[in-house]
């Protein structure tokens, strides 16, 4: 499930939209199949209880795996223009949302087995209240952290290019004295109309 474009701003586009790694998914998978086969010993075995004990096993396990996979297609961890946002839920959602010019630093932790089916985890330090946030399962950290550097870069870039927009600084009293005294040392303005602009500029 896509990340829903009515949540982004006008301005904002998405760079990166990923679901959780296919690890997610292994804890319950593992289970099933396990389940399966302590199901086909059962059978087997001829013990009418042991089926049942199977059955019932079985069942809860696959029901594990039905509610993994729904939370694995409704989650969420999206890089924009703008900010991080990390959203899961099926119904009643959960997230957190880092604009990028509060992130100061991301880090990824692989082992080497998550480096072998490329998944990892990762940290990002914000100056929000959180501080800290911790993403796993997610899919190619490394690449995933250049990316988001790429985005920092991208919108402090900008930043800087609207701020080149903004209106100037009005000058300071003093210079703005100093170019009235002028002008009346050159006679430009009467002495009356020296200290008018005065008393205006001291308020």
């Amino acid at each position: 499930m896509a990340f829903p474009k009515k949540l982004l701003n006008s301005y904002e586009t998405v760079r990166l939209d990923l679901r959780p790694h296919w690890w997610y998914l292994a804890p319950p998978v593992s289970s099933v199949v396990g389940a399966i086969i302590f199901g086909i010993f059962a059978l087997s075995n001829g013990n009418n209880a042991l089926k049942w004990v199977a059955l019932g096993i079985l069942v809860a396990c696959a029901l594990w795996l039905f509610g993994r996979y729904l939370k694995w297609i409704s989650t969420n961890f999206v890089i924009t223009t703008d900010r991080l946002i990390f959203r899961q839920g099926v119904i009643a959602k959960q997230g957190v949302q880092i604009p990028l010019e509060r992130v100061n630093n991301v880090n990824f932790h692989q082992t080497i087995f998550e480096r072998m089916i490329g998944a990892g985890d990762l940290l990002v330090e914000s100056g929000g209240e959180d501080g800290q946030q911790r993403f796993t399962d997610i899919k190619h950290p490394d690449k995933v952290t250049n990316l988001i550097h790429e985005a920092m870069e991208g919108n402090d870039g900008r930043s800087r290019g609207a701020s080149a927009f903004a209106a100037p600084a009005a000058p300071d009293v003093g210079s703005q004295l100093e170019k009235l005294e002028g002008l009346l040392q050159r006679g430009s303005i009467t002495p009356e109309e020296f200290e008018a602009q005065k008393r205006k500029l001291l308020g």
